[in-house]
């Protein structure tokens, strides 16, 4: 996905020895459809050459403030003036100083005070460099300064200790990039998301689940946060990656579902309701593993369930005093327009999201088409992101109206 084509970005590097991961995020955010240029501060090549950080960038590098491929010498200024934004990866505990009290001793530095364009930083350093009451002032100063703090998270650290210093992984750093230029049409706002299946026990062993990957749901979850919401993720069973900043809440069953979609739903601005729910669960579910009987043939075993309805979440949560704006979601094996309109109606809901089952379970992009009181709006077959990013601007757009 080209998530930052036309977005030129400066990457500055200081020392440190995270600066391994600064070599795949270039590469990343170029497959991303960024163009970058690499400043390194002299520390930094002690740790990757100017050499290496050119050939992955495809530009000469600059470490030198007096460099005399610029007409003017002045690569501080003219090196930020094209960027949209400059990130700093890693930061070292030194840099962030000379960031808080306004030091200009080398090329970076200079640049990031002479700058007009927004600073981003990844700070990478030992536990209790982190830690060290002098380095909590600073980081206070520059984000009070409106320089955007990316991590630091906890693990590992090259010294061999365990502790918070360490910094984001490139992929990380890279979605992170990635939402900063997203609009926030969200910010302020709580969006609660439910995505994936529910899974029903019949035994110990055995579920009725259905196909759904939570794809979909998952796209939207972190669509909303690129968007500024708070977003909370009431998940069924997936093997997907939590959206980076989203609160996930792990169920199983469609009760387990309702029980945490209805403990978190107050205050929420909107609930979007992607998870495929299953309609029944099982009353008679065995305590034991149940064995397949000896039968001969192909004569078919006799196996009986008792099935009891599973509590309509998305009708209940639409139904309260204090209702959030309600997105629900069809996927339809026929029938797609009358029965996503049936739906709107008979859950009472502001919107619904229409996709047919075969052309959504399982895919990375598929169409949608939106209902509400005034008719359908279609959205051209894309990438899942695509249209969560899509459909998230609509529902922005709905609440800011409804806010009026």
């Amino acid at each position: 996905m080209d998530d930052l084509s036309g977005k030129h970005l400066v990457v500055g590097m200081s020392g440190g020895i995270a600066a391994f991961k600064t070599a795949e995020l270039v590469r990343r955010l170029q497959d991303h459809g960024a163009t970058v240029q690499v400043v390194m501060t002299e520390a930094a090549t002690h740790f990757m050459t100017p050499v290496t950080m050119q050939a992955l960038s495809g530009r000469p590098v600059f470490t030198d403030q007096w460099d005399p491929r610029q007409a003017n010498n002045m690569a501080h200024i003219e090196l930020s003036r094209e960027a949209d934004a400059i990130v700093v990866v890693p930061t070292s505990a030194d840099f962030i100083a000379k960031l808080a009290h306004g030091l200009c001793d080398d090329l970076l530095s200079t640049m990031c005070v002479a700058r007009d364009c927004p600073l981003l930083v990844a700070p990478a350093m030992n536990r209790q460099m982190w830690a060290n009451a002098a380095t909590q002032r600073n980081v206070q100063q520059i984000v009070a300064d409106g320089v955007v703090l990316l991590g630091p998270v906890a693990g590992d650290q090259a010294c061999g200790e365990v502790g918070d210093g360490r910094m984001l992984e490139a992929n990380e750093i890279l979605d992170d990039l990635i939402a900063f230029f997203q609009p926030k049409d969200l910010a302020g706002r709580r969006v609660l998301v439910t995505a994936g299946p529910t899974r029903e026990p019949v035994d110990p062993v055995r579920a009725i689940t259905n196909h759904s990957s939570g794809k979909m749901g998952y796209a939207i979850a972190r669509a909303a946060r690129e968007a500024g919401a708070d977003v909370t993720l009431v998940s069924g069973p997936t093997a997907l990656a939590t959206p980076r900043g989203v609160t996930r809440i792990d169920v199983e069953t469609a009760r387990e579902m309702y029980a945490a979609v209805i403990e978190r739903v107050a205050g929420a601005d909107c609930f979007i309701a992607v998870a495929a729910v299953a309609d029944w669960h099982v009353l008679n579910v065995a305590a034991q593993k149940i064995k397949k009987p000896a039968v001969d043939g192909d004569e078919a075993a006799d196996l009986s369930l008792r099935f009891a309805a599973n509590p309509d979440i998305l009708a209940t949560v639409a139904a309260l005093p204090d209702a959030p704006y309600c997105v629900g979601f069809a996927a339809e094996t026929d029938d797609l327009h009358a029965n996503a309109e049936a739906k709107l109606a008979r859950k009472k809901v502001q919107l619904i999201v229409g996709n047919h089952a075969a052309d959504a379970f399982g895919r990375d992009d598929n169409t949608l088409t939106l209902y509400d009181a005034n008719g359908r709006t279609q959205f051209e077959r894309a990438d899942k992101l695509t249209l969560a990013r899509r459909l998230v601007r609509e529902i922005a757009t709905r609440l800011a109206a409804a806010r009026r």
